[in-house]
C-alpha cells in the first residue's frame, strides 16, 4: 500500500474548485477530488495549527490529549505520568505509529514540528525531513525534497509520505514572479463596500483594520499581505493574496502529481489532501485569521482518491479529522485503537455507506477560548475569553440563511440556545468521564487561569491606544470592564 498525505496550513474548503468556488485555483487539486471522495463537512475538533494536528495525529480531542494553545502548559500533551511504561502511549496510537505498525514506512516532509515544537507530532515517523524554515516555508522549499524522495522510493511497497504546504497561511507569500492569475477575477458577492464599512468598527486582532493582528503593519517581502482593508480594491489584494498561495501550491502538487505518473505507481498510490484549519475572511469580523471556533475556521477539506475506493462522490455527512486515525486502520485491516475518540468513515471511501455524525463539536484555545456545536443548519457558539473581540458569551448562526456569520439570532431563539447548548454539556461530560487517570480537569480552564488564550496575553494595554487612534473607542470601557486582569 502507498498513501501520500498533503496536509496543507489555512486551507478553507471553499477556496478550492472541487468545493464550488468560482475562481480556478487548484485543477491538480480538482482532478484528485474527480478520482475519489470529497467530503464536505469536515471538521478540525481542535484549532489553530498546533491543536488540529496534535488532534489529528493522536485521534484524540484537544480535551483529551491535552495539547490545545499555542504557549504555556497546554502547548504539550499530557504528560503520560506513571502509567508510561518504556515506552509512551503514542508510540502505539498516534497515526504514523499505526500505519508503522501495519508495515509501511513513514516519512514526513515540512516545517511543522519545529514550528510549534510540538515534537511529539513525529511520533511514529521512520524518516523526517525538516524544511528549515520553521512554517515560513513556501512551495518551492518543499517540493524538491518531495520529489527527490518520490524518486527514489515511489515503486517501493507500503510507504507512508506526509507532505506539509504553507502557502495559504499568512503571510501570503507566492512568489512575485508568480504573478496574479486572479487579476481580471471577481471576488464573491459577499464581499462589498457595505461590508468593509461596517467592520471599520470591529475591535480584536486581524479585525479588518488590524491585518497584523494588533496593528496594522506590513513586511515588504510579502507585498501580497496588506495591513488593512479600507476599499474594495484592497479587499482584493487580499483575497488575490491567498488565492495566489493556494494555485502556487496547487502547481507544485502537480508536479507531485506527474512523478508519481513516471514513476508507474499514480494510479494504486491513495493520495489525501486536507488541512488543519481554514481562514477567517469576514466571519465573525475576523480577515486573515484562523482564531475561533467557528467553521470558518475549523471547516476543512478532506478529499480522498483510494485505490479500488468510490470514485467522484461528494459526501455531505459530519466527519472529524480525528476519525481519519481508526479509518486508515480500518482501511488497513487492523484494530481501532482504545485511546481513539475518532470512528472510522472506511465504509464512505470503500462503499458510499453513511458514517457520519450528528453533531460536530468544535474548540479554540489559542486566540480565545470557546466552543461551538454544529448540528443541522445550526451554529451554537459559546464563549469563555473573547480575545478581546467582545463577542457575547453566546451566539448562534443559521447556516443556511447566513453562511459568513454575521447575523447573531441568539436573542431571537432560546430553544434552539438550550438545545446548543445541552448537545455541548453531553460532549463535555462524556470527555470528562472517559479523562485518563490522573488528568482532573478541563485543559481549558487551566488556559484561563494562566491568563487566557496565548495569544491574546498582555496586548490589552497597547492595543488599547490603537483602538482609541482608529475610531474604536467606544469598544474600550467594555474591553477594560471585561478583562481587568490585563491592567494589573
Amino acid at each position: 500500500m502507498r498513501i501520500l498525505y498533503i496536509d496543507i496550513d489555512t486551507l478553507r474548503a471553499d477556496h478550492l474548485g472541487c468545493y464550488g468556488y468560482l475562481r480556478n485555483t487548484s485543477p491538480n487539486i480538482d482532478k484528485i477530488a474527480d478520482q475519489g471522495v470529497v467530503f464536505d463537512q469536515f471538521f478540525t475538533s481542535d484549532a489553530p495549527c498546533l491543536p488540529s494536528r496534535a488532534a489529528m495525529m493522536s485521534g484524540q480531542f484537544g480535551i483529551h490529549n491535552g495539547a490545545v494553545n499555542h504557549g504555556g502548559e497546554h502547548a504539550d500533551n499530557w504528560v503520560q505520568g506513571e502509567s508510561r511504561s518504556f515506552h509512551s502511549d503514542l508510540s502505539r496510537h498516534s497515526l504514523p505509529a499505526v500505519l508503522k505498525q501495519q508495515g509501511l514506512y513513514t516519512c514526513y516532509i515540512g516545517g511543522f514540528g519545529e514550528r510549534h515544537s510540538l515534537y511529539s507530532f513525529y511520533a511514529g515517523f521512520r524518516e523526517i525531513h525538516d524544511t528549515g524554515k520553521g512554517g515560513m516555508e513556501s512551495a518551492e522549499d518543499v517540493t524538491p525534497t518531495t520529489l527527490t524522495w518520490l524518486k527514489a522510493n515511489a515503486k517501493s511497497d507500503n510507504w507512508y509520505l506526509h507532505i506539509n504546504y504553507w502557502d495559504p497561511h499568512t503571510p501570503y507569500r507566492a512568489p512575485k514572479e508568480f504573478g496574479n492569475p486572479f487579476e481580471n477575477d471577481a471576488l464573491p458577492d459577499f464581499f462589498s463596500q457595505d461590508l468593509i464599512d461596517r467592520h471599520q468598527k470591529t475591535p480584536g486582532p486581524h479585525t479588518i483594520q488590524d491585518l497584523a493582528m494588533y496593528d496594522n503593519g506590513t513586511d515588504p517581502r510579502y507585498p501580497r499581505q496588506p495591513g488593512e482593508v479600507k476599499n474594495m480594491k484592497e479587499m482584493k489584494d487580499l483575497i488575490d493574496g491567498y488565492d495566489c498561495g493556494i494555485h502556487y501550491m496547487d502547481e507544485h502538487i502537480g508536479t507531485i502529481l506527474k512523478t508519481l505518473e513516471e514513476e508507474g505507481v499514480l494510479e494504486d498510490t491513495a493520495i489525501i489532501v486536507s488541512a488543519d484549519h481554514g481562514e477567517n475572511f469576514g466571519e465573525l469580523g475576523l480577515y486573515a485569521e484562523h482564531g475561533t471556533a467557528d467553521v470558518a475556521t475549523c471547516r476543512i477539506p478532506f478529499i480522498v482518491k483510494w485505490p479500488g475506493g468510490q470514485k467522484g462522490i461528494r459526501n455531505k455527512e459530519f466527519h472529524y479529522h480525528i476519525d481519519v486515525a481508526p479509518t486508515y486502520a480500518e482501511l488497513l485491516g487492523a484494530s481501532p485503537r482504545p485511546e481513539w475518540d475518532g470512528q472510522s468513515f472506511a465504509r464512505t471511501v470503500t462503499k458510499g455507506e453513511s458514517c457520519g455524525r450528528d453533531t460536530i463539536i468544535m474548540s479554540q484555545n489559542c486566540h480565545v477560548c470557546q466552543r461551538s456545536v454544529r448540528w443541522e443548519n445550526w451554529l451554537y457558539m459559546r464563549t469563555y475569553h473573547d480575545g478581546f473581540h467582545l463577542f457575547p458569551q453566546e451566539m448562534l448562526f443559521d447556516l443556511r440563511t447566513d453562511p459568513y456569520e454575521q447575523d447573531n439570532i441568539a436573542d431571537k431563539n432560546p430553544v434552539l440556545l438550550r438545545e446548543g447548548a445541552y448537545r455541548l454539556m453531553q460532549w463535555h461530560d462524556a470527555m470528562m468521564q472517559s479523562q485518563m487517570y490522573g488528568r482532573y480537569y478541563d485543559p481549558m480552564w487551566k488556559i484561563i487561569r494562566e491568563g487566557g488564550p496565548f495569544h491574546a496575553r498582555g496586548h490589552l494595554k497597547s492595543y488599547i491606544n490603537r483602538l482609541e487612534k482608529t475610531g474604536r473607542s467606544d469598544s474600550v470601557a467594555e474591553l477594560k470592564k471585561r478583562h481587568p486582569k490585563e491592567f494589573k
